[in-house]
């Protein structure tokens, strides 16, 4: 369950159709065709990269983090996982992963959880759920708070404890990491690149992250 699994991609930068940078703290929402290929690089190290999948067709139909783990048989992702939606559709695929372990349980922050998990006087603090939202109102359409299922935390460190409870650990990503996803169909993505000061897992110092599309 633990293990590293990392796996090189043979795709070359130059040859992407698109490449852009995300600050931390800022989103990113984009649609992928079908059998296109999205690289998200952690450029520094330690960054989590707060994401979720849409059917872009069906929008109300996205990323299932239970389903995908049922159906893998495993809490973390890595090359070789299948990401599924609600309906059990196929989103896309990891086809590489020089991180080697990915985070489908500790969610994204908010408000209410940085009290929480921190400080009554976090409250204010710029977090994911709030971009995750941001991103959603640019887009238009239906999309409201209901559209924000558990996410994957790509790079996040996040170990289960004997006990059964989670841990948000140092990371265990470097600079330069990558995963790449291919799209079995047309799928909308949404990242918060993390902006929270609090956790160990980007070592309290939120970093840029790079997106990279091929279209095969």
């Amino acid at each position: 369950m633990g293990a590293y699994h990392r796996v090189e991609s043979t795709r070359k930068p130059e040859q992407a159709v698109y490449d852009d940078i995300i600050l931390a703290g800022d989103g990113w929402m984009r649609d992928l065709e079908s059998g296109q290929v999205l690289r998200i690089v952690d450029l520094e190290g330690n960054q989590a990269a707060d994401t979720l999948f849409y059917d872009a067709d069906r929008p109300e139909d996205h990323y299932a983090a239970a389903a995908t783990i049922a159906r893998q048989g495993n809490i973390y992702l890595t090359t070789g996982s299948v990401l599924v939606a609600e309906s059990g559709k196929e989103l896309l695929t990891i086809v590489a992963d020089t991180c080697g372990r990915h985070d489908t349980l500790g969610g994204s922050c908010s408000a209410q959880s940085n009290t929480v998990r921190y400080a009554h006087e976090k409250e204010h603090m710029h977090n994911c759920r709030d971009t995750f939202m941001l991103q959603l109102a640019k887009r238009g359409g239906d999309y409201g708070k209901r559209d924000l299922a558990p996410n994957i935390n790509f790079f996040m460190n996040v170990p289960v404890t004997s006990q059964g409870g989670l841990k948000f650990d140092d990371g265990v990503s470097s600079p330069g990491a990558y995963v790449e996803l291919q799209s079995h169909g047309r799928t909308t993505v949404l990242i918060s690149n993390c902006p929270q000061l609090n956790n160990p897992c980007n070592a309290y110092n939120p970093t840029p992250i790079r997106i990279l599309i091929w279209n095969e």
